[in-house]
C-alpha cells in the first residue's frame, strides 16, 4: 500500500509498521470552497441522495412545526472502495456503538434524531440484541401450552429478560409512533460526504436548534474515481507463461495502492453548510500524551464548538470534552466505572441456564454515552440562549 510517496511492502507482514509510515507528511488542512467545488464536481453523488434529501426535508419540517430540537448523528465507519464495481475495499473496526447508544439518550432528552449510519452497523434499540456475544435466539423461549393444550406454537421472551426487553420495545415503538427517528444508511466515504452536506443544508431552518454529533469513523484516505479500477483487481496476470512456469516474472506481485487524503470538510460544515448549528466532533487517539493537543488543534483548525476526545483503550468508560484552544482552561473529563469482565463472567455463570448451557453477559449499569449526551444537551441549550441574547429574539 502506498500513501503519498511512501509504501508498505505487503510481502513482509512482519515489517515494523513504524518504519512503513512517512511521519514527515504534513497534517491535513481544512478544506476551503474550491476544494468543496472540486470534490463534489469530480465525484458522482450516491443514487440515494435525492430520496434521503426529500425524507430529511419532511422530517425537519415536521419537527420545526413542533418546535423540537433535531440532532444529526453520524455513526459507524466509511469504506474506501478500490474498484468501481466494488469487490475489495478498505474499512475500519467501528461498529457504531457510540452513535447508536447516544441516539437513544438524545431521544430520551426530547430531541428528534436523524441517524446517518453505516449500513448494517448498530442501530438505536436493536443494538441491545445485535452484534452481541449472545445470540438473539438465546433471549427467547417457546411458550408452554395453556392447560396442556396448544393449537399452535408461540415464542416468548425468557422471564429473566422480559422486563428489559419490554422497556426497550416501548421506547422503540414510541420513537416510531412519534416520528422521532429517521434512519439513513450509507456505505462509502463518498456517499457519506455527499449525504452529510445535503442533510446539513436541509437542517438550515432549525437555526441554532440544529445539533451535529459527528461520531462516525470517517476514512482519512481514498482512491479518486479517475484512478479507480473499473473491475475487480486481479491477483496476477494469468498468461500462459505463468501457468507453465510459477517462477516467471509477475508471480507474487505486490499490490500498491496510491491513496489521496480525504478533504477535511468540517470547516465547510461550520462556515457554509450549517453556520447556525452547534457542531460536535470526536477525536480518537492511542497515545494519551497527544490527546488534548490534538483536540485543541481540531478546534483551532475547524472553528467548531466541541471536541470529545477518547483513547482507544479506554473509550468505553472515559472521554474528555474540549471546548477551548486555551491550554490553561481545564477540559471536562467524564468517567463511568470500568467493567470487570471476570466478575461479570462469574455473575453470568451463576445465573446461567444450567439445563440449556446458555450463558449471558451482564450489561454495565452506566454507559458513558449517557453522561456525554447530558453534557452536550446542556451546552446546546446554553448556546441557543446565547443566540437569543445576541439577537434579541426567541428561537422558533
Amino acid at each position: 500500500m502506498s500513501v503519498g510517496a511512501s509504501s508498505i511492502n505487503t510481502a513482509h507482514p512482519s515489517q515494523d509498521y513504524a518504519n512503513a509510515i512517512d511521519r514527515n507528511v504534513p497534517s491535513f488542512t481544512a478544506a476551503e470552497a474550491p476544494d468543496e467545488n472540486s470534490y463534489f464536481t469530480n465525484n458522482l453523488p450516491p443514487p440515494e441522495l435525492e430520496e434521503y434529501s426529500a425524507r430529511t426535508e419532511e422530517f425537519v419540517k415536521h419537527h420545526f412545526r413542533h418546535q423540537r430540537r433535531i440532532v444529526l448523528i453520524t455513526s459507524g465507519g466509511t469504506t474506501v472502495p478500490l474498484e468501481n464495481q466494488t469487490v475489495r475495499f478498505i474499512d475500519n473496526f467501528s461498529a457504531g456503538t457510540r452513535g447508536a447508544t447516544s441516539a437513544e439518550y438524545f431521544l430520551e432528552a426530547g430531541y428528534a434524531v436523524i441517524f446517518l449510519h453505516r449500513q448494517f452497523s448498530l442501530l438505536p434499540y436493536s443494538r441491545h440484541y445485535s452484534h452481541s456475544t449472545n445470540c438473539f435466539l438465546d433471549f427467547l423461549s417457546e411458550a408452554p401450552p395453556i392447560d396442556g393444550y396448544a393449537k399452535k406454537s408461540a415464542v416468548m421472551a425468557r422471564a429473566e429478560y422480559s422486563d428489559t426487553m419490554l422497556s426497550v420495545l416501548r421506547k422503540y415503538n414510541h420513537a416510531k409512533r412519534e416520528n422521532l427517528l429517521l434512519l439513513l444508511p450509507f456505505t462509502t466515504i463518498n456517499s457519506y460526504l455527499f449525504l452529510l452536506r445535503a442533510l446539513a443544508m436541509k437542517m438550515e431552518p432549525m437555526g441554532s436548534k440544529a445539533l451535529f454529533y459527528l461520531a462516525a469513523a470517517v476514512s482519512d484516505f481514498f482512491v479518486p474515481r479517475e484512478r479507480m479500477s473499473e473491475h475487480k483487481i486481479q491477483s496476477g496476470d494469468f498468461n500462459e507463461s505463468q501457468l507453465v512456469d510459477p517462477s516467471a516474472s509477475g508471480v507474487g506481485k505486490k499490490l500498491i495502492i496510491d491513496l489521496d487524503p480525504v478533504p477535511k470538510f468540517l470547516k465547510r460544515l461550520v462556515e457554509s453548510w450549517a453556520p447556525k448549528g452547534m457542531i460536535v466532533s470526536f477525536k480518537l487517539e492511542t497515545d494519551e500524551t497527544i490527546l488534548l493537543k490534538k483536540c485543541r488543534l481540531a478546534l483551532k483548525r475547524y472553528s467548531h464548538h466541541l471536541v470529545i476526545g477518547n483513547l482507544l483503550q479506554t473509550r468505553k468508560f472515559q472521554v474528555v470534552l474540549v471546548d477551548s484552544v486555551d491550554p490553561v482552561k481545564q477540559p471536562r473529563w467524564l468517567t463511568v466505572a470500568q467493567r470487570d469482565e471476570h466478575k461479570e463472567d462469574e455473575k453470568s455463570a451463576s445465573n446461567a441456564d444450567e439445563k440449556n448451557g446458555v450463558k449471558f453477559a451482564t450489561k454495565q449499569d452506566s454507559e458513558i454515552e449517557e453522561q456525554i449526551v447530558i453534557e452536550v444537551v446542556r451546552r446546546h441549550g446554553a448556546r441557543i440562549w446565547d443566540v437569543v441574547a445576541a439577537t434579541g429574539s426567541l428561537p422558533e
